[in-house]
């Protein structure tokens, strides 16, 4: 029998989790199936546990659920204490181990397949959300100049900002007015509104890298203004989904894939 894991959310129809997955498996003949798991809105912890009574052996966590996924997990590692949310948990007998592989992901995509130089750079981070908080100290680790967060209500900002060490910088995005950065990464739920984030015009530097962690919804607004204001590369969060799917599959099976081929796949499904 092979070996289960699933995405757990709500709504986990439209996850693009198993056909990665099954390409993983496929390039590093590992006998698993993965599926999508559908819980209730008030019935992850349940759903969790039917799934791991049923012998699941993972569960990759999408919304809504990473947060309650933090409390469930028995045991959690440097990057889910950091996050405060877990988006890949893995069944070890009665143990539960709780990890969080999006900030890693991103890191991940912006270094190896896009060539950003994280380190030495100056990076904006929009929203202090949950998925600000999720890469902020993969991002800390590349020793950037300056990591600056930004967000419509500065108290949150500085909340978030306090919570880790390294100087972090917090601002409004009014105060951003006449700063520079080489790359800005947004972080916000924006761009699923069709919004873009009160961004002051200037802040990308010359050479500058736009990342908007969405993905699959052509140019958004914020990439269309980064395009405008003259960032030299724009890109969406395809790669970060496929380089964290990585970094779960490596926890799971101890075997690291290669991701080029898997994304090159999706960049063509969704051309």
């Amino acid at each position: 029998m092979p070996d289960r894991y699933a995405v757990i959310g709500n709504p986990v129809a439209h996850s693009k989790s198993p056909q990665i997955h099954a390409e993983f498996a496929r390039q590093t003949g590992q006998d698993l199936v993965y599926e999508r798991l559908l819980a209730p809105a008030d019935a992850f912890i349940a759903t969790a546990n039917a799934y791991h009574a049923g012998g699941g052996r993972g569960l990759n966590v999408t919304l809504p659920f990473k947060g309650e996924a933090y409390g469930y997990a028995g045991r959690l590692s440097e990057s889910a204490h950091a996050a405060q949310a877990v988006n890949t948990l893995k069944f070890e007998g009665d143990a539960i181990v709780g990890d969080n592989t999006d900030g890693a992901g991103l890191v991940r995509d912006l270094v190896r397949n896009l060539g950003c130089a994280v380190a030495g750079a100056r990076v904006l981070l929009l929203g202090a959300g949950g998925a600000a908080r999720g890469v902020i100290r993969p991002l800390l680790e590349q020793q950037p100049t300056q990591l600056v967060i930004a967000n419509r209500t500065l108290a949150k900002a500085q909340l978030l900002a306090q919570s880790f060490s390294g100087g972090l910088e917090a601002d409004t995005y009014a105060a951003l007015a006449g700063r520079q950065f080489d790359l800005v990464v947004n972080a916000t739920s924006a761009s699923l509104a069709g919004e873009l984030p009160p961004l002051p015009p200037g802040v990308f530097a010359r050479g500058a890298l736009a990342y908007d962690m969405m993905y699959g919804m052509g140019e958004t607004p914020f990439l269309a203004f980064a395009r405008a204001e003259g960032a030299a590369t724009c890109a969406d969060g395809l790669g970060m989904l496929v380089e964290q799917a990585a970094e779960s599959f490596f926890i799971w099976r101890g075997v690291r894939p290669d991701t080029a081929p898997v994304l090159k796949l999706l960049r063509h499904a969704t051309a």
